[in-house]
């Protein structure tokens, strides 16, 4: 297995892992911003609409028919939060050419996560208003069935009050009060913003010539039209704020339910690089269940 890194524009990076032990190529492009409570609701509406269509394929409908011409290949896309940055993640998995004889399989792949991502489809230069909406409705359905899964909803509360006014207390899908204020055209704006401004990686990987593939995703269309960029984001030993040693809290909420939830949560400074693993191992070792 082998790695290689090669900047593509200022600001967007090719990551190719070069490996044999799978059968398919995962291709995966990152978008990095900062976490921001006035936008973090606008990130999450804006994978969810560009995955219903781009301009050369303008419905769901079209996009899974060229996923399956291309052997069944599987496309996903998602929002995470890591650390102070909102991560909008899009995916795709194909089949890998060398079980497909005259084929090209890979770049079709890269050029059509590109051209979703890149490439959206717009009416009257915004968003299908129709796509918005109904991502809308989705996305709220999403935010308030949280406290339906206890364990996840007692461990977000448990970060909401421990950063609570900083960004990482930011919940991942944004606030169902802040939908009414996306409409079509602001976060069509909001989108070019981003993908203007933000931090772009771009992974490949599989058994590939990484040689190739830099050139295909250099001379992809959409790869070109987009602008070199300072990107806005978060780097990890960032400090965003100072540190406040603060006496313990304790929050108790009552529900009706037949098993009780505890979280606990500890905000460890970690000045050495090194010493993240320690503390992220002792954190795994704390989660194991035990029976008592």
């Amino acid at each position: 297995m082998s790695y290689t890194s090669k900047e593509i524009k200022q600001g967007i990076k090719l990551h190719c892992i070069n490996t044999n032990k799978f059968k398919t190529n995962l291709m995966a492009v990152v978008i990095t911003l900062p976490l921001n409570r006035e936008k973090v609701t606008f990130d999450t509406v804006i994978p969810a609409v560009l995955k219903r269509g781009s301009k050369n394929l303008k419905t769901q409908e079209e996009i899974a028919k060229k996923l399956e011409e291309m052997y069944g290949a599987s496309f996903d896309c998602g929002i995470e939060k890591i650390g102070d940055n909102h991560v909008i993640k899009f995916y795709l998995e194909s089949l890998n050419d060398n079980f497909i004889p005259n084929s090209n399989i890979l770049e079709e792949s890269v050029n059509l996560l590109l051209d979703i991502i890149l490439n959206p489809y717009i009416e009257n230069n915004k968003f299908k208003e129709e796509y918005v909406e109904a991502e809308k409705n989705n996305i709220k359905l999403l935010i308030e069935s949280k406290i339906d899964n206890k364990d996840q909803y007692a461990l977000n509360r448990c970060i909401e009050e421990m950063y609570k006014g900083k960004p990482y207390g930011l919940y991942k899908y944004g606030y169902t009060e802040d939908l009414n204020q996306i409409n079509s055209e602001n976060l069509y704006n909001y989108y070019k913003e981003i993908i203007n401004t933000s931090k772009i990686d771009i992974l490949i990987s599989g058994e590939l010539k990484t040689e190739e593939i830099v050139e295909v995703v250099k001379n992809n269309e959409n790869i070109q039209k987009i602008e070199e960029r300072e990107p806005k984001y978060i780097v990890n030993n960032e400090q965003t704020e100072e540190k406040q040693e603060l006496e313990e809290r304790i929050l108790e909420e009552k529900m009706d339910i037949s098993q009780g939830k505890l979280v606990m949560g500890l905000d460890v400074e970690i000045n050495d690089e090194d010493s993240k693993f320690p503390v992220s191992m002792y954190n795994v070792i704390l989660r194991r269940k035990r029976n008592i």
